[in-house]
């Protein structure tokens, strides 16, 4: 009776190890795309046909006058929220970027409560 509670017991812990894995949300993740305000990247954005190319639409200036309500990232088809250190370090790329619209970006670092925990933000061509 014994060697078959442990047993059960010993099965459970693994069971619910495994299932913890497959809760957590902190994955490391390089994401490529256009730089968006929350607002116009879960409204204006999102309504459009082809959501990627609406992306690249915004202008910085705009981008950057709507970052209180945060910022994030349009890739792959969806939007991904950064955290408020990203958001310093996405208007500060943005500032430097030479181009008004369009510019892409690769945004590294860590998805972690549903936002990214940016480590590193650089325009690329």
């Amino acid at each position: 009776m014994n060697r078959k509670l442990y047993s059960f017991f010993a099965a459970l812990a693994i069971v619910l190890s495994l299932a913890s894995f497959g809760l957590a949300d902190d994955k490391k993740v390089s994401l490529t795309g256009n730089i968006v305000d929350k607002a116009c990247a879960t409204s204006k954005v999102a309504k459009k046909d082809d959501p990627q190319a609406a992306a690249a639409l915004e202008t910085k200036d705009c981008v950057v006058r709507c970052s209180k309500g945060g910022l994030g990232i349009y890739a792959d088809g969806k939007y991904t929220e950064f955290d408020e250190a990203g958001v310093a370090k996405a208007k500060a790329a943005l500032e430097k970027s030479t181009k008004d619209k369009g510019a892409k970006f690769k945004v590294t670092g860590t998805v972690m409560d549903g936002k990214l925990m940016v480590e590193s933000i650089s325009e690329i061509e």
